[in-house]
């Protein structure tokens, strides 16, 4: 039988041990249960009294002595249920919370550095803008690759929509071999303008830069990577570089 379901759900290997037990022996004494579960009888008590807690089991006192038993395999279904309210109470809650940790966190440092590995990671890292960005706000981008693969196509296609919406400008400096269907793509998004570099130069990294937010990200080979800094001081300098650029280069015209 393949136990995995019971694991995701919450049950410890040694809980579903004992469940499993308790529904093959039926009402039964500790002993019975200790024999086919494998458990270790230091802990089976602990573990009964879970599963009792949890609604999986229950027991009776026959001449003084425990019988313990397995409760209806649909009360896993109510276990479950609570569960599942529980998470969205504290889903809530956390959510409530998030603001305060938020200024918390801002309140204890001027600035960090992190690493993303993977593209997933570069994912998450480009979505962190999100947290801090408004609508009006600005994000620039430059040094983008000419090619990319297809997958990570569709998920910027889908991040310039979601800047679209929220109201972000976005500027956008690609390498110079970029196609014009790529710049077209691109330019027709919302507050969003993108052109070429104004030179040809090839580089492994591009860079973006939001607010306080520097993210230098090299998106090639096996295990792309982003290494993301918050700072005023160096995204005012790399912006300072994005502006320079900009203005060497030449609006896009289909």
């Amino acid at each position: 039988m393949d136990t995995s379901p019971l694991k995701e759900a919450g049950l410890t290997n040694g809980e579903i041990k004992v469940y499993l037990a308790l529904l093959e022996v039926g009402s039964s004494t500790i002993g019975p249960i200790l024999q086919k579960s494998g458990i270790t009888k230091s802990i089976i008590y602990r573990i009964l009294e879970k599963l009792i807690k949890k609604g999986l089991a229950s027991y009776i006192i026959k001449e003084k002595t425990k019988h313990f038993q397995a409760t209806q395999p649909n009360k896993l279904l109510d276990y479950i249920n609570s569960k599942e309210k529980q998470l969205k109470l504290n889903k809530n809650k956390i959510q409530e919370l998030i603001p305060q940790l938020i200024l918390k966190q801002n309140a204890s440092k001027k600035s960090e550095a992190n690493l993303y590995q993977g593209f997933k990671g570069l994912m998450t890292a480009y979505e962190n803008r999100y947290i801090k960005l408004k609508k009006g706000d600005e994000v620039i981008v430059y040094g983008l690759p000419s090619e990319q693969p297809g997958f990570h196509h569709a998920f910027w296609k889908k991040n310039h929509m979601k800047l679209s919406k929220l109201g972000i400008k976005c500027r956008m400096l690609y390498h110079h071999d970029v196609t014009n269907k790529n710049l077209k793509d691109r330019n027709s998004y919302k507050h969003c303008k993108a052109r070429r570099m104004p030179f040809n130069a090839d580089s492994p990294s591009w860079v973006m830069v939001y607010k306080d937010v520097t993210l230098i990200a090299i998106p090639q080979g096996e295990m792309p990577f982003g290494f993301e800094i918050t700072s005023q001081e160096v995204a005012n300098s790399f912006r300072s570089y994005f502006e320079w650029f900009w203005k060497q280069s030449k609006p896009f015209k289909t």
